[in-house]
């Protein structure tokens, strides 16, 4: 559905640290940084892009906004969330753990970025 993602970052080299650092988690590899100081995160769906905002005001997150990443497990969620931590994320939400609505079960974990920009990992239990 999407052909890319891109957040906006305050400081490139913190965010490229704490996003390799998640992703790894995920089976992704390093960010690529840009001749435009971008970094970019392909894999065979599109991309994930962390700038600097293009009209020099500093980055912030959008009220109600949140970027899913998906994971293969519970135990991939918690890990990308432990790094996450390490790396300078913040914890934001409830804690790691089954959400339910719809018919759907969740298992999901949020932080914020070091721009505050509010994240997820998921990932669909199946009954």
């Amino acid at each position: 559905m999407f052909s890319h993602m891109m957040l906006g970052a305050n400081d490139i080299d913190a965010s490229k640290k704490f996003y390799d650092a998640i992703l790894a988690e995920l089976g992704h590899k390093p960010g690529i940084l840009d001749p435009k100081g971008r970094v970019l995160y392909p894999n065979r769906q599109g991309s994930f892009l962390l700038t600097k905002p293009i009209d020099g005001n500093d980055a912030n997150h959008g009220n109600g906004s949140t970027l899913g990443f998906a994971a293969a497990s519970p135990e991939q969620v918690n890990a990308w969330f432990e790094a996450g931590l390490k790396a300078g994320g913040t914890e934001c939400e409830d804690a790691p753990g089954i959400r339910s609505g719809g018919g759907i079960n969740l298992y999901l974990a949020y932080l914020r970025d070091p721009s505050g920009n509010k994240i997820c990992a998921s990932h669909r239990v199946m009954d």
